[in-house]
């Protein structure tokens, strides 16, 4: 990983006569700057000390990071990277990166031709399509150092801002700079739709770049996020993803199904009745909790008589769904993690869509809706209907991906994101007592692709809701506003 590569033709843009004065000129004027530059305060400080605080919202310590145009590593290095290597084509830049990170890796290279294997988990283009050649074939260039899982993150001046940049400039205030790329967001997402990634979600940052205290906070935090007010932000972000064949797993995965099951004494037979066996291999894994009804010997009986289905049958130790669910991933060996609702008010068989969502790399979350086919008469009552609204609605502009409906029962997602969700839990709390806030929080942190998939939603047929309408209807909301101070309004 993050090894020079064997020697390769050599792209078309590297050979025109036209791209080698192009980059020339640049490799001049940014060896110039790093020659120059000093350790006294400029008016572009609080703007970077402002884009390395979103990226450490993005990307947690630890991960193996790619930056290219990297220039003296200060982002990267603010990342905690377990692996990180920066890409520059200034020797002079690079010699100070180098001096002032000696605990990351500095390669001089053209972004047109990136000279390592990979793979990496996170991809960054800080303030870089503004100024290169081809923007197409660099991001052509990712492919060869990605894996499914990659994120790629770009961000770019937004060109509302190019006359007031070049006031700055001109002012001695900022770096000065050659003439520039302009690209809209809609721009660079065709483009790297062409290099066959698929952008995850896209918005805007920075609304005030000078460090004025209390304005500049309320102008980039909150304001920045408020229409129509982030169409003047000076950065526009993309988070993007493998798409298409590079998403795809090579290996047919195996499945672990956790059922929490309280006072579902009833629906157990139909459980293992109506429950496909999906991929190489299935477990179900039964988490009671707590039963008045006689379901965990109900569950222990039908395990008995079905030995051909492999089975786990737990005790649950705390309360609430959201325990349970934890408890049931824990105890999971397979790749793919499915939650079942033990009422079936979710047809199980419908689970092999959510299956194949993963398996095919166009979802890496799978969210069940239940608010697009008509449902049976007692599926859900009206006040529940609206509330299920009112929460997709939020979440839809907390996540900046679109959740139809954030209570389904069923989310589906990969053992190895999941792990990586619970090592970062402490960041959102742990009060939620559904699993459902949890996981999507987790999910929209790290940039996986969020996919909704109707259900036809099914009244009982056995037993009652665990849900209190009212009680916990109050504390989805206050988990609401604070998820809003910690994922949106950061």
């Amino acid at each position: 990983m993050a090894r020079p590569a064997s020697s390769q033709g050599t792209a078309e843009p590297l050979v025109a006569p036209r791209f080698a004065t192009f980059s020339q000129k640049r490799r001049a004027h940014y060896d110039r700057i790093a020659a120059t530059v000093t350790a006294m305060p400029t008016w572009s400080d609080a703007y970077h000390r402002r884009i390395a605080a979103i990226y450490r919202f993005l990307v947690p310590p630890g991960q193996r990071v790619l930056e290219l145009g990297c220039g003296q590593g200060n982002l990267l290095a603010a990342l905690k990277p377990a692996v990180g290597v920066g890409v520059d084509f200034s020797a002079k830049t690079l010699a100070r990166a180098a001096q002032r990170h000696p605990q990351l890796i500095f390669i001089r290279a053209e972004a047109h031709q990136i000279p390592l294997t990979g793979p990496f988990d996170v991809i960054i283009l800080s303030d870089l399509v503004n100024d290169l050649w081809d923007v197409q074939a660099v991001f052509e260039q990712l492919g060869r150092v990605c894996q499914p899982q990659t994120r790629i993150i770009i961000n770019s001046y937004s060109r509302v801002w190019e006359q007031p940049l070049r006031l700055v400039r001109k002012l001695g205030l900022a770096n000065p700079s050659l003439d520039q790329n302009w690209l809209t967001s809609a721009d660079i997402t065709g483009l790297l739709s062409l290099a066959d990634f698929e952008v995850v979600r896209r918005w805007q940052e920075v609304l005030w770049p000078l460090a004025i205290p209390g304005l500049a906070r309320l102008a980039n935090q909150v304001l920045v996020k408020i229409a129509p007010l982030n169409q003047l932000a000076l950065s526009n972000f993309i988070l993007a993803r493998p798409a298409g064949t590079r998403a795809l797993r090579a290996t047919e995965p195996t499945v672990s199904i956790i059922i929490a099951a309280r006072n579902e004494a009833g629906n157990v037979p139909a459980i293992f009745a109506r429950t496909p066996t999906l991929g190489a291999h299935t477990e179900l894994i039964f988490v009671e909790g707590h039963s008045q009804d006689g379901t965990y010997e109900a569950i222990a009986q039908a395990i008995a008589a079905n030995p051909q289905r492999p089975c786990k049958l737990l005790r649950q130790p705390g309360e609430g769904k959201g325990d349970a669910v934890r408890v049931g991933f824990a105890a999971a060996e397979g790749d793919i993690l499915m939650i079942l609702d033990a009422d079936l008010t979710m047809p199980p068989e419908d689970l092999p869509r959510y299956y194949e969502a993963l398996r095919s790399g166009k979802a890496e979350f799978a969210n069940g809706v239940r608010l697009v086919y008509p449902m049976e008469q007692e599926a859900m009552r009206y006040m529940n209907f609206l509330g299920n609204k009112f929460f997709s609605l939020a979440f839809s502009y907390l996540l900046g991906q679109p959740i139809k409906d954030t209570l389904c029962g069923t989310k589906v997602l990969w053992r190895s994101d999941y792990a990586q969700l619970a090592r970062n839990r402490s960041y959102f709390g742990d009060f939620d007592p559904f699993g459902d806030f949890d996981l999507i929080f987790g999910a929209a942190r790290m940039g996986l692709k969020i996919l909704d998939l109707p259900i036809r939603y099914r009244e009982r047929t056995y037993g009652t809701t665990n849900i209190s309408r009212w009680k916990h209807g109050v504390l989805l909301l206050r988990m609401t506003l604070f998820a809003a101070g910690r994922i949106k309004f950061i």
